[in-house]
């Protein structure tokens, strides 16, 4: 009896002992990291797949995130035993084998979910050695794994027709819905496609799909699973199919968050409905594009900076407009876009309030010499028309004050960061353009403006933290979102309640050479990014900012105001900061005067800062010596005189910036504010004489007449500076004369090249050579 127990032990041994080696040498084949991923909306609608090595994609999910409904269909139809039996069922096996040899055909089968799990994990043919790897596969994962892990790995592994793997992926694809939100039909259709995936896919056989499904309908009733109204009710339901479509939304950010080591769900921020909204309107929008143009939109909450919509590029398959480019991510020039940081920051520093008085006048720099893109100039300008306008001058003069490398540095602590080439330094250049930036640092510097001027980074997934970083003072933020928006000028009773309404404040840009034309807007609850040009930085002619970018941003932001419309959607008014006042102040000193003093030469009501009013910022081109003030003193006849002369007076009068003067109306300019001098006691000499300069034709211009024109070329010529009378000289011949600054208009015969010259009073030339061309 002895020796029998020790016998018996032994073999018990011998065998537990073989099933472990077996178990080492032919271990479990769990499936690995295979590539397959899943790119989510923030709702967990699938935006874009990555498909494994053989083409599957699949939504993996756990039994808590799919429906009770469909649990219940599959686990009644497929193993009512699954957490009972130990990976095999023999009376299953012995109910199907007797029904298979009496029917003389396979009528059903006895495989339970583990062995089915098995087949999937380690693929075999329908022999008995296939089967015996069966059973020994099903043994391995009842060893190893529970009974939910095994259930999750059908749910994730099943077998839906075509490319379709686990039930979250056929949910989708063939109902457009999350398999938490299963109808009793539905649940008990996706039960019965992995029997026969091909063969019953609803998509080309809905007729044996919808036999398949009644069928477990029925069971279902029959073990009383489902209530027998909740089954009429089913069976009375047609088969009714969302429209077929692969995940293919965010292609470009899909691949930007697909990394090695990510999850196989991949979560962003995204709103699925408004990125299939805008990427059908921007497909929309191609036939309005030149050649080979692309287009980039990304859209972001204010409040979360959660990106809601993100379009890299027109089409990811249109290989001429260079599609795979995305666009939100290259570093391209900011244009114009850099303005508004400016002249916020100007204004933190002291330097300037809302309406201060800046000169749009024609400046060299060195090498340098910036012009405006209206290639016109307006002379006197207040700061907020200039940022308004987009005048380049009066933003270079007021980057000369504030410093580009102090400019630059304060861009990039406050979250912007600004490329220039190696060893470059910041310079009067970066102000138009002169940089690189990505739209998603220049969207994120706009984010100032809504947060109270703390610019904040892109959220593209939900776990990206929210950092932010000062970029702008509350008030200097207030401000210049109330001048983008359109409402750049207080109400001219001071004393009004200041209110602001939630409208959409925007910038355009247009890099140097057409070659980037941007808008960036800052609705009541969204950031708008817009960028167009070719992702190859070939010029595109007549592609700016206001005209190409801005009419598609201005469309976005209709579609997000009618969605937020629909839903019932009020957006927060943005509170007037503390630090805002209204301050009545006088041209041309920029400061508060009485209306009725004769200094106060034009009086505008301007949005301060801490209740300063910073005096008129001077141009470092200034002439030494002529201010904004000049004293003088004048005898009782009002002439002026010295200060020894007999009865002198002292007055201090008003005079406007040197460079404004041919812009300046006749009773505004110097030798009309200034009285005349006395003959009987001559006062000093007044230093009035600024350098002389050509205004209406550059140096090295190219001219022609516009196409289909008959009329002869004709330039509106004037002189800046200087002093006195002038005489006017083309080629070497007179031209004429004009007085006190007045306007000369010439006109060019013949194409050629030319040499203007003038001279003034005080002997000061100033000469530029040009051509006009057929």
């Amino acid at each position: 009896m002895k020796k029998t127990l020790r016998w018996s032990a032994a073999s018990l041994l011998l065998v537990v002992a073989s099933l472990w080696l077996a178990d080492r040498l032919w271990p479990l084949p769990l499936p690995k990291d295979d590539l397959a991923r899943v790119v989510l909306a923030e709702d967990g609608t699938p935006l874009w797949r990555f498909a494994d090595a053989n083409g599957v994609w699949r939504y993996p999910v756990q039994t808590h995130e799919v429906s009770p409904l469909y649990l219940d269909a599959l686990l009644t139809y497929e193993d009512r035993w699954f957490f009972r039996h130990p990976g095999v069922n023999p009376l299953a096996l012995g109910r199907a084998a007797w029904q298979n040899l009496s029917g003389g055909r396979v009528l059903s089968g006895g495989s339970t979910l583990s062995m089915q799990v098995a087949r999937l994990l380690d693929p075999h043919e329908r022999t008995l050695s296939g089967k015996l790897r069966q059973l020994w596969r099903t043994a391995q994962l009842e060893w190893h794994l529970s009974k939910e892990q095994i259930l999750n790995l059908y749910l994730n592994r099943a077998p839906f027709g075509g490319t379709l793997q686990g039930v979250a992926a056929a949910s989708w694809a063939y109902l457009g819905k999350p398999p938490q939100q299963l109808t009793h039909s539905e649940a008990a259709l996706l039960a019965v496609l992995p029997q026969a995936p091909s063969r019953l896919r609803p998509d080309r056989h809905p007729e044996r799909a919808q036999v398949a499904r009644d069928k477990v309908l029925r069971r279902l009733a029959d073990y009383g699973v489902w209530t027998t109204t909740a089954v009429n009710d089913a069976l009375e339901e047609p088969l009714l199919l969302a429209p077929r479509q692969e995940p293919n939304l965010a292609p470009l950010l899909a691949r930007r968050l697909n990394r090695p080591h990510s999850p196989p769900l991949i979560r962003t921020t995204l709103d699925a409905s408004l990125q299939r909204r805008l990427e059908d309107l921007l497909l929309g929008w191609r036939a309005r594009l030149p050649e080979h143009t692309s287009a980039a939109i990304v859209v972001v909450e204010t409040d979360t900076m959660a990106v809601r919509a993100y379009l890299g590029s027109v089409d990811i398959n249109d290989a001429r407009r260079f599609g795979h480019v995305d666009m939100i991510s290259a570093l391209r020039s900011p244009g114009s876009t850099l303005k508004p940081f400016l002249y916020g920051m100007a204004m933190d520093a002291g330097l300037i309030h809302s309406e201060s008085l800046l000169q749009d006048v024609p400046r060299r720099y060195g090498d340098y010499r910036p012009g405006n893109f209206s290639m016109g100039f307006s002379g006197p300008v207040s700061a907020s028309a200039a940022l308004a306008m987009s005048l380049n001058l009066p933003a270079v003069q007021l980057l000369e004050a504030y410093g580009p490398k102090r400019f630059a540095g304060d861009m990039r602590n406050g979250g912007v960061p600004l490329s220039l080439p190696a060893l470059a330094e910041p310079n009067l250049a970066l102000i138009l353009g002169g940089a690189g930036s990505r739209l998603e640092d220049l969207v994120s510097g706009y984010s100032a403006l809504a947060r109270e001027g703390r610019s904040a980074s892109l959220r593209l997934q939900p776990s990206d933290p929210l950092h932010e970083r000062r970029l702008l003072s509350p008030g200097s933020a207030w401000i210049i979102r109330r001048i983008l928006s359109g409402q750049a000028r207080p109400d001219r009773d001071p004393r009004a309640e200041l209110v602001q309404r939630p409208q959409l404040a925007w910038k355009t840009g247009t890099s140097y050479g057409f070659r980037d034309a941007l808008a960036i807007g800052v609705g009541p609850r969204y950031l708008i990014g817009v960028w167009i040009g070719r992702p190859d930085g070939t010029p595109v002619p007549g592609q700016f900012g206001l005209a190409s970018a801005a009419p598609l941003m201005l469309q976005v932001h209709d579609v997000l105001s009618n969605r937020d419309s629909q839903r019932g959607i009020v957006a927060r008014v943005p509170a007037v900061p503390g630090s805002v006042g209204v301050a009545a102040i006088c041209w041309p000193f920029g400061q508060p005067l009485n209306k009725r003093d004769p200094n106060c030469r034009r009086q505008r009501f301007a949005w301060t800062l801490d209740h300063t009013t910073p005096p008129t910022l001077l141009a470092t081109d200034q002439p030494l010596g002529v201010g904004l003030r000049e004293r003088i003193w004048v005898d009782p006849h009002g002439l002026r005189v010295g200060p020894q002369c007999p009865g002198a007076q002292m007055r201090e009068v008003a005079v406007w910036p040197a460079p404004l003067e041919p812009w300046l109306p006749r009773a505004e300019r110097r030798e009309s504010r200034l009285p005349s001098a006395s003959i009987t006691c001559a006062p000093p000499a007044l230093n009035t004489v600024t350098a002389l300069s050509i205004v209406g034709v550059r140096e090295g211009d190219r001219l022609r007449r516009p196409a289909a024109s008959q009329t002869l070329l004709t330039l509106k010529l004037s002189a800046l500076g200087g002093d006195g009378q002038r005489w006017w000289f083309l080629n070497g011949v007179p031209l004429g004369d004009s007085a006190r600054q007045e306007t000369l208009n010439a006109t060019l015969e013949q194409a050629g090249r030319y040499e203007l010259s003038v001279l003034d009073e005080s002997g000061q030339t100033a000469r530029v050579e040009f051509s006009v061309v057929e």
